[in-house]
Protein backbone atom coordinates (compact mmCIF):
# COMPACT_ATOMS: atom_id res chain seq x y z
CA UNK A 1 0.00 0.00 0.00
CA UNK A 2 2.75 2.05 1.14
CA UNK A 3 4.49 1.75 -2.20
CA UNK A 4 1.52 2.24 -4.44
CA UNK A 5 1.23 5.90 -2.12
CA UNK A 6 4.50 6.31 -3.62
CA UNK A 7 3.77 5.72 -7.40
CA UNK A 8 0.62 7.46 -7.17
CA UNK A 9 2.07 10.78 -5.56
CA UNK A 10 5.14 10.32 -8.16
CA UNK A 11 2.70 10.37 -11.13
CA UNK A 12 0.40 12.91 -9.76
CA UNK A 13 3.62 15.15 -9.42
CA UNK A 14 5.18 14.12 -12.95
CA UNK A 15 1.29 14.75 -14.06
CA UNK A 16 1.27 18.02 -13.15
CA UNK A 17 5.34 19.10 -14.28
CA UNK A 18 3.87 17.73 -18.21
CA UNK A 19 1.27 20.14 -17.91
CA UNK A 20 3.58 23.49 -16.57
CA UNK A 21 5.75 22.73 -19.61
CA UNK A 22 4.89 26.05 -21.68
CA UNK A 23 3.17 25.50 -25.22
CA UNK A 24 3.03 27.39 -28.51
CA UNK A 25 -1.01 27.10 -28.38
CA UNK A 26 -2.88 28.14 -31.57
CA UNK A 27 -5.23 30.56 -30.46
CA UNK A 28 -2.73 32.54 -29.30
CA UNK A 29 -1.08 32.78 -32.96
CA UNK A 30 -4.29 33.25 -34.27
CA UNK A 31 -5.40 36.33 -31.65
CA UNK A 32 -1.46 38.00 -32.45
CA UNK A 33 -1.88 37.44 -36.20
CA UNK A 34 -5.44 38.62 -36.65
CA UNK A 35 -4.20 42.07 -34.51
CA UNK A 36 -1.41 42.54 -36.59
CA UNK A 37 -2.74 42.37 -39.72
CA UNK A 38 -6.32 44.24 -39.32
CA UNK A 39 -7.26 47.17 -40.78
CA UNK A 40 -6.96 49.42 -37.84
CA UNK A 41 -2.98 48.86 -38.41
CA UNK A 42 -3.79 50.66 -41.92
CA UNK A 43 -0.78 49.04 -43.42
CA UNK A 44 1.75 49.51 -41.25
CA UNK A 45 4.05 51.42 -43.36
CA UNK A 46 7.08 53.32 -42.13
CA UNK A 47 5.85 56.82 -40.98
CA UNK A 48 2.60 56.06 -40.72
CA UNK A 49 -0.44 56.55 -37.91
CA UNK A 50 -0.45 52.82 -38.13
CA UNK A 51 2.93 51.51 -37.49
CA UNK A 52 2.37 53.25 -34.48
CA UNK A 53 -0.83 50.75 -33.58
CA UNK A 54 1.45 48.10 -34.55
CA UNK A 55 4.17 49.73 -32.49
CA UNK A 56 2.08 50.21 -29.32
CA UNK A 57 0.75 46.46 -29.30
CA UNK A 58 3.70 45.13 -29.93
CA UNK A 59 5.44 46.34 -26.67
CA UNK A 60 2.33 45.71 -24.59
CA UNK A 61 2.52 42.37 -25.50
CA UNK A 62 6.22 42.09 -24.27
CA UNK A 63 4.97 43.84 -21.13
CA UNK A 64 2.74 40.95 -20.44
CA UNK A 65 5.00 38.50 -20.96
CA UNK A 66 7.97 40.17 -18.68
CA UNK A 67 10.29 41.18 -20.88
CA UNK A 68 13.44 43.39 -19.85
CA UNK A 69 14.74 45.96 -21.77
CA UNK A 70 17.46 46.04 -24.35
CA UNK A 71 20.94 47.83 -23.11
CA UNK A 72 20.32 50.79 -21.15
CA UNK A 73 16.45 51.53 -23.06
CA UNK A 74 13.65 52.47 -20.84
CA UNK A 75 11.29 51.06 -22.83
CA UNK A 76 10.84 48.80 -25.13
CA UNK A 77 11.30 51.02 -28.08
CA UNK A 78 14.89 51.54 -30.23
CA UNK A 79 14.06 55.20 -31.45
CA UNK A 80 16.07 56.32 -34.15
CA UNK A 81 15.92 58.67 -37.45
CA UNK A 82 15.33 57.48 -40.78
CA UNK A 83 15.04 60.01 -44.01
CA UNK A 84 14.36 62.98 -41.56
CA UNK A 85 11.94 60.63 -39.94
CA UNK A 86 11.08 59.26 -36.42
CA UNK A 87 11.40 55.33 -36.38
CA UNK A 88 11.43 52.70 -33.99
CA UNK A 89 11.79 49.07 -34.00
CA UNK A 90 10.83 46.97 -30.70
CA UNK A 91 12.68 44.95 -28.56
CA UNK A 92 12.20 42.87 -24.97
CA UNK A 93 14.80 40.54 -24.23
CA UNK A 94 15.46 37.34 -21.72
CA UNK A 95 19.45 37.60 -19.59
CA UNK A 96 20.73 34.19 -20.42
CA UNK A 97 21.20 32.36 -16.94
CA UNK A 98 25.25 31.38 -17.30
CA UNK A 99 25.98 33.12 -20.79
CA UNK A 100 24.32 36.81 -20.43
CA UNK A 101 27.19 38.40 -22.54
CA UNK A 102 26.16 35.67 -25.90
CA UNK A 103 22.78 36.46 -27.52
CA UNK A 104 20.76 34.39 -29.76
CA UNK A 105 18.09 36.45 -31.96
CA UNK A 106 14.46 35.65 -33.08
CA UNK A 107 13.61 38.73 -35.50
CA UNK A 108 10.86 39.83 -37.87
CA UNK A 109 9.73 42.88 -39.50
CA UNK A 110 6.46 44.43 -38.75
CA UNK A 111 6.19 47.23 -41.17
CA UNK A 112 4.38 46.53 -44.59
CA UNK A 113 3.69 48.38 -47.44
CA UNK A 114 0.43 50.98 -45.84
CA UNK A 115 -2.50 51.91 -47.68
CA UNK A 116 -3.54 52.16 -51.40
CA UNK A 117 -4.30 55.11 -53.57
CA UNK A 118 -7.22 53.45 -55.02
CA UNK A 119 -9.49 50.89 -55.45
CA UNK A 120 -12.54 49.33 -52.82
CA UNK A 121 -10.15 47.35 -50.40
CA UNK A 122 -7.55 50.04 -49.80
CA UNK A 123 -5.23 48.43 -46.79
CA UNK A 124 -2.20 45.84 -47.42
CA UNK A 125 -2.91 43.98 -44.42
CA UNK A 126 0.50 41.96 -44.90
CA UNK A 127 -1.02 39.62 -42.79
CA UNK A 128 2.12 36.97 -44.26
CA UNK A 129 4.44 39.39 -44.82
CA UNK A 130 5.47 39.69 -42.43
CA UNK A 131 2.73 40.05 -39.50
CA UNK A 132 3.32 36.17 -39.73
CA UNK A 133 6.88 36.34 -38.95
CA UNK A 134 5.93 39.30 -36.09
CA UNK A 135 3.28 36.71 -34.68
CA UNK A 136 6.00 34.08 -34.30
CA UNK A 137 8.89 36.01 -32.58
CA UNK A 138 5.91 37.30 -29.77
CA UNK A 139 4.57 33.38 -29.60
CA UNK A 140 8.37 32.78 -28.84
CA UNK A 141 9.35 35.32 -26.46
CA UNK A 142 5.97 33.90 -24.26
CA UNK A 143 7.61 29.93 -24.68
CA UNK A 144 11.18 30.75 -23.67
CA UNK A 145 9.67 33.14 -21.01
CA UNK A 146 7.59 30.10 -19.48
CA UNK A 147 10.24 27.56 -20.31
CA UNK A 148 13.25 29.86 -18.32
CA UNK A 149 15.81 27.97 -19.36
CA UNK A 150 17.97 29.94 -21.52
CA UNK A 151 21.80 30.13 -20.58
CA UNK A 152 22.52 32.91 -23.54
CA UNK A 153 20.24 36.23 -23.77
CA UNK A 154 17.73 35.66 -25.85
CA UNK A 155 16.95 39.35 -27.81
CA UNK A 156 13.48 39.38 -29.74
CA UNK A 157 13.24 42.46 -32.10
CA UNK A 158 10.30 43.51 -34.22
CA UNK A 159 12.28 45.55 -36.92
CA UNK A 160 10.62 48.61 -38.76
CA UNK A 161 11.38 49.59 -42.60
CA UNK A 162 12.50 46.59 -44.02
CA UNK A 163 9.72 47.22 -46.84
CA UNK A 164 11.78 50.85 -47.80
CA UNK A 165 15.47 49.53 -47.13
CA UNK A 166 16.00 47.83 -43.84
CA UNK A 167 16.53 51.24 -41.35
CA UNK A 168 15.60 49.21 -38.52
CA UNK A 169 18.18 46.43 -38.87
CA UNK A 170 20.45 48.53 -39.83
CA UNK A 171 20.33 50.94 -37.00
CA UNK A 172 19.93 47.86 -34.71
CA UNK A 173 23.25 46.05 -36.31
CA UNK A 174 25.21 49.35 -35.60
CA UNK A 175 24.06 49.41 -32.07
CA UNK A 176 25.09 46.01 -30.99
CA UNK A 177 28.33 44.12 -30.66
CA UNK A 178 28.10 41.43 -33.62
CA UNK A 179 31.32 39.15 -32.29
CA UNK A 180 28.54 38.29 -29.16
CA UNK A 181 25.80 37.46 -31.39
CA UNK A 182 25.61 33.43 -31.54
CA UNK A 183 22.49 33.38 -34.04
CA UNK A 184 20.03 35.04 -35.79
CA UNK A 185 16.46 33.11 -36.31
CA UNK A 186 14.78 35.83 -38.52
CA UNK A 187 11.18 34.97 -39.15
CA UNK A 188 10.03 36.00 -43.13
CA UNK A 189 6.28 35.02 -44.51
CA UNK A 190 5.74 31.51 -43.08
CA UNK A 191 2.04 31.55 -43.40
CA UNK A 192 1.45 29.61 -46.20
CA UNK A 193 2.61 26.28 -46.86
CA UNK A 194 6.56 25.82 -48.63
CA UNK A 195 6.70 23.98 -51.94
CA UNK A 196 7.30 21.03 -49.79
CA UNK A 197 3.19 21.17 -48.22
CA UNK A 198 2.88 20.95 -44.91
CA UNK A 199 5.74 20.67 -41.89
CA UNK A 200 8.17 22.45 -43.56
CA UNK A 201 10.48 25.65 -44.60
CA UNK A 202 13.49 26.46 -45.71
CA UNK A 203 16.62 28.87 -44.37
CA UNK A 204 18.35 31.39 -46.57
CA UNK A 205 22.05 31.04 -46.92
CA UNK A 206 21.73 27.97 -45.92
CA UNK A 207 25.70 26.66 -47.21
CA UNK A 208 26.68 30.09 -45.62
CA UNK A 209 27.45 28.47 -42.18
CA UNK A 210 26.27 25.09 -40.37
CA UNK A 211 23.11 26.90 -38.73
CA UNK A 212 20.64 25.47 -41.09
CA UNK A 213 22.41 21.42 -39.92
CA UNK A 214 22.09 22.17 -36.11
CA UNK A 215 18.22 23.07 -37.09
CA UNK A 216 18.00 19.83 -38.81
CA UNK A 217 19.62 17.47 -36.14
CA UNK A 218 17.44 18.71 -33.50
CA UNK A 219 14.19 18.26 -35.41
CA UNK A 220 15.35 14.57 -36.49
CA UNK A 221 12.53 12.84 -34.05
CA UNK A 222 9.60 15.16 -35.49
CA UNK A 223 8.01 15.18 -38.77
CA UNK A 224 9.34 18.67 -39.60
CA UNK A 225 12.27 19.24 -41.86
CA UNK A 226 13.79 22.36 -42.49
CA UNK A 227 15.56 22.81 -46.06
CA UNK A 228 18.09 24.67 -48.06
CA UNK A 229 16.73 27.62 -49.88
CA UNK A 230 14.72 26.51 -52.96
CA UNK A 231 15.36 30.07 -54.75
CA UNK A 232 18.76 30.64 -55.22
CA UNK A 233 18.40 33.35 -57.83
CA UNK A 234 15.66 35.32 -55.94
CA UNK A 235 18.87 35.91 -53.49
CA UNK A 236 16.30 36.12 -50.73
CA UNK A 237 19.73 35.60 -48.09
CA UNK A 238 20.42 39.43 -48.73
CA UNK A 239 16.67 40.90 -48.85
CA UNK A 240 15.61 40.45 -45.40
CA UNK A 241 16.76 42.05 -42.14
CA UNK A 242 19.11 38.79 -41.22
CA UNK A 243 21.79 40.80 -44.25
CA UNK A 244 22.73 43.66 -41.66
CA UNK A 245 24.32 41.31 -39.19
CA UNK A 246 24.93 38.40 -41.90
CA UNK A 247 27.34 40.81 -43.62
CA UNK A 248 29.41 41.14 -39.92
CA UNK A 249 29.93 37.60 -39.89
CA UNK A 250 26.84 36.35 -37.68
CA UNK A 251 25.27 33.42 -38.56
CA UNK A 252 22.28 34.84 -39.72
CA UNK A 253 19.24 33.29 -41.92
CA UNK A 254 15.71 33.92 -42.98
CA UNK A 255 13.29 31.05 -41.81
CA UNK A 256 10.75 31.41 -44.59
CA UNK A 257 8.02 29.22 -46.65
CA UNK A 258 7.18 31.39 -49.09
CA UNK A 259 7.32 30.49 -52.74
CA UNK A 260 8.58 32.99 -53.78
CA UNK A 261 8.30 32.14 -57.88
CA UNK A 262 4.17 31.51 -57.77
CA UNK A 263 3.37 33.41 -54.33
CA UNK A 264 -0.60 34.22 -54.99
CA UNK A 265 -0.58 37.65 -52.50
CA UNK A 266 3.22 38.51 -52.54
CA UNK A 267 2.87 42.23 -52.01
CA UNK A 268 -0.72 42.56 -52.93
CA UNK A 269 -3.86 43.76 -50.71
CA UNK A 270 -5.25 40.25 -50.91
CA UNK A 271 -2.31 39.13 -48.29
CA UNK A 272 -4.76 38.74 -45.85
CA UNK A 273 -5.45 36.13 -42.58
CA UNK A 274 -8.02 34.04 -44.48
CA UNK A 275 -5.49 33.46 -46.83
CA UNK A 276 -2.95 31.77 -44.60
CA UNK A 277 -2.85 28.48 -42.58
CA UNK A 278 -2.91 29.05 -39.72
CA UNK A 279 -2.70 25.50 -37.74
CA UNK A 280 0.73 24.71 -40.15
CA UNK A 281 2.38 27.98 -39.04
CA UNK A 282 1.50 27.30 -35.47
CA UNK A 283 3.39 23.99 -36.04
CA UNK A 284 6.52 25.93 -37.92
CA UNK A 285 6.70 28.16 -34.89
CA UNK A 286 7.20 25.37 -32.35
CA UNK A 287 9.74 23.58 -34.94
CA UNK A 288 11.55 26.78 -34.46
CA UNK A 289 11.38 26.53 -30.83
CA UNK A 290 12.61 23.03 -30.71
CA UNK A 291 15.19 23.11 -33.58
CA UNK A 292 16.94 26.61 -31.27
CA UNK A 293 17.26 24.78 -28.19
CA UNK A 294 20.65 23.42 -28.42
CA UNK A 295 21.57 27.13 -29.57
CA UNK A 296 19.30 29.23 -26.93
CA UNK A 297 20.99 26.36 -24.32
CA UNK A 298 25.20 27.16 -25.18
CA UNK A 299 25.56 23.58 -26.44
CA UNK A 300 25.56 24.71 -29.94
CA UNK A 301 27.39 27.43 -31.69
CA UNK A 302 26.88 27.30 -35.45
CA UNK A 303 30.35 28.65 -37.42
CA UNK A 304 30.17 32.27 -38.82
CA UNK A 305 29.48 33.60 -42.22
CA UNK A 306 32.13 34.49 -43.86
Amino acid sequence: MKNSSILFFLFIGLLVQAQEKPIIEQQEIVRIETELASDKMEGRAIFAPGIDSASAFIENEFKKINLSYFRDLKKYRQEFVAKGKAANNVIGILLGKSKPDEFVIFSAHYDHLGVAKNGEDKIYNGANDDASGTTAVIALAKYFKELNQNERTIIFVAFTGEEVGGYGAKFFSENIDSKKVVAMFNIEMIGTESKWGKNSAYITGFEKSDFGAILQKNLKKSNFNFYPDPYPQQQLFYRSDNARLAALGVPAHTISTSKMDSEPNYHKLSDEVSTLDLDNMTEIVKSIAISSQTIVSGEDSPTRVK
